[in-house]
């Protein structure tokens, strides 16, 4: 296999179910933006698809988002805005 033939593959079909971790400080401001930024991306996310969880000392939070991604783009531009926050750590 050519380098070009590995660059043109996709390790994902489109559309496909896709689970997305984001970190941040816990709080109110995390939540907030963090639901503001996926709501931007994925406009008909039911809050069912919405999983909010703090870690044991209550430092951070982790929302988990599980939803259905359209294309590579839409996921790109989904981790892109994620990391531009300054209230987001991480987004997996």
């Amino acid at each position: 296999m050519t380098e070009k033939d590995l660059s043109s593959e996709t390790l994902m079909q489109f559309p496909c179910e896709f689970t997305l971790k984001v970190v941040g400080y816990a709080g109110e401001q995390f939540e907030k933006t963090a639901i503001t930024i996926v709501r931007e991306h994925i406009p008909h996310l039911s809050d069912q698809a919405l999983m909010i969880r703090e870690s044991a000392n209550g430092k951070y939070a982790s929302l988990t988002i599980k939803f259905t991604a359209e294309s590579r783009t839409q996921l790109d531009n989904l981790y892109q805005a994620l990391s531009a926050s300054s209230d987001i750590l991480m987004a997996l």
